[in-house]
């Protein structure tokens, strides 16, 4: 089955590349370019000779390769509860960890600061340490782990276990010889992803970090915005970049040869008969609701507890001008995602080049992108069409990505059988192919719009000041002093959480008219 009679019309799969590809290259590699030689005329020795850029490199790795041990010791222990257990609600737990995934950068620091900040609910002030971006890194990436540990558990033959146990292996031994090698591939690609999202997060190291737990991605932005020291800042988003492309080169390198795809019965659920693994499950839930679920179950009860006369905020005219903002970029954005998203999607059918640029928007964080933008672009800075441009460029590839993986698993005698009957290219496509393809599209296109709602670094570098959206009016009222301002942030955190769980219903809502059985 060839793309053409995969895809509307007589458009080849060349064809069908060429818009994402050359989107990929006006709206990444020639930023990423031009930021490379900025960075690359920017480098001299002492620059890094300087202590604080030292220390601000080592804290940046150190919190990352931190938050991958703390994520591996706290993880894979749930994973086994959740993947070996049976319990009331599993399938629901399951994918509830995905929430974290949707929400915005904000919202999580605004949970946390709310939780461990200075008039933290719990407290316990953590503020100016460590542990408060440690903790958020935790919400964030906690999830990622334990989902690909269970589906590493899960794909562990049942046989193999049962052999071991036959043999006199206790329980303990029967884990370390024989699920954890299993789990070995799972997990490592998986925390080399949380390296990657920690050493290039910006929204949480830039309010959780203090003054002094700053990480690189925020230095890149206080040289550019508050300095205008484009030549060290571009030395630093050199190193930046080659740190995340080592890590994101050693993701693909694990992905590619330790990954081994099985198709095996598992290991049948264990039943809470006994005081043993209840005691478990209870501790795993416990854990995961202290990670996961407490910073967002504390920011709305702070919420609730503000003042009536705040909630009228939600009628003012900055906060209308920001929602509609929101709502119109993201809107504009995601139509463009879409496109490039679809189009993508079946130009990657059969190529693996295609395949890895829709990774390109991963591996590179958002302060980066924009600075390369910034650059190269600088007579469109603060216009629409780069803004929006910049948004869909970090959207699409849920949608490529999503749909790529549903195209893997399109039985290729569905669209034969209709051509053979007669059904032209485009009836073939919207008949039989995209009712199939439709779900991962929603869930792919869900992603995206949690992705621009959310979207905080490309906004600071790229928009103008009265293009005001809910993250830059949120974090507008933490930037002032007063319980008044820390409030209405409270209230619009909340009012984008709302987005947010949207979001995620639409990621997580059952399909009624599906396609045949998968």
């Amino acid at each position: 089955m060839t793309i053409a009679m995969m895809s509307p019309g007589t458009y080849s799969r060349r064809a069908l590349a060429l818009l994402p590809l050359g989107f990929l290259v006006l709206l990444a590699l020639l930023p990423l370019a031009r930021l490379l030689l900025e960075g690359w005329d920017g480098v001299h020795l002492e620059l890094f000779a300087d202590d604080y850029l030292q220390g601000r490199l080592l804290w940046s790795l150190a919190q990352a390769a931190m938050t991958c041990v703390l994520t591996g010791l706290i993880g894979v222990p749930l994973a086994w509860v959740l993947a070996r257990l049976a319990f009331p609600g599993r399938s629901l737990l399951l994918r509830l960890m995905l929430l974290p995934f949707v929400m915005p950068t904000l919202v999580a620091a605004l949970g946390v600061l709310t939780l461990f900040g200075p008039r933290g609910i719990s407290g316990l002030n953590l503020q100016d340490t460590p542990w408060l971006l440690l903790y958020g890194n935790l919400f964030y990436n906690l999830p990622l782990v334990v989902r690909a540990s269970v589906d590493g558990l899960l794909a562990l033959p049942a046989s193999r276990l049962l052999a071991a146990r036959s043999l006199g292996a206790s329980p303990w031994r029967a884990f370390w010889r024989i699920e954890l090698p299993a789990l070995m591939p799972w997990l490592s690609s998986s925390l080399c992803l949380v390296f990657l999202y920690c050493f290039s997060g910006f929204g949480l190291a830039l309010l959780l970090g203090g003054q002094q737990w700053v990480t690189i991605e925020v230095e890149i932005y206080t040289l550019v915005a508050y300095e205008l020291n484009l030549a060290d800042a571009g030395a630093l988003a050199l190193v930046a970049m080659l740190v995340s492309a080592t890590a994101a080169l050693f993701y693909a390198a694990l992905e590619a040869r330790m990954a081994v795809p099985a198709k095996a019965e598992p290991l049948a659920l264990l039943a809470l008969n006994t005081l043993r693994r209840r005691v478990l499950l209870a501790s795993a839930l416990l854990v995961l609701l202290l990670m996961t679920g407490a910073p967002l179950l504390a920011l709305l009860a702070r919420a609730a507890q503000v003042e009536a006369q705040t909630w009228r905020l939600l009628l003012n005219e900055d906060t209308a001008l920001a929602l509609f903002n929101t709502l119109r970029f993201s809107l504009l954005a995601l139509l463009l995602a879409s496109l490039l998203g679809v189009l993508h999607a079946l130009a990657a059918r059969r190529s693996t080049l295609m395949r890895a640029a829709a990774f390109l928007p991963f591996v590179v964080s958002p302060v980066c992108v924009a600075f390369g933008l910034l650059l190269l672009y600088p007579g469109w800075t603060a216009s629409l069409l780069l803004l929006v441009s910049a948004y869909a460029l970090l959207a699409y590839p849920f949608i490529a990505k999503s749909l790529a993986a549903a195209l893997d698993a399109l039985p290729p005698n569905l669209p034969a059988a209709a051509r053979t009957l007669g059904a032209t290219p485009w009836r073939s496509f919207w008949r039989v192919s995209w009712p199939w393809l439709r779900p991962a599209f929603r869930r792919g296109l869900a992603f995206a719009a949690a992705t621009t709602v959310g979207e905080f670094a490309v906004t600071l570098f790229l928009s103008r000041p009265e293009w005001l959206t809910l993250t830059t009016l949120i974090y507008q009222h933490l930037g002032r002093p007063g319980q008044a301002n820390l409030d209405a942030a409270l209230l619009l955190s909340v009012l984008l959480m709302l987005f947010a769980l949207i979001a995620f219903a639409a990621i997580e809502w059952p399909e009624k008219n599906h396609a045949p059985d998968r």
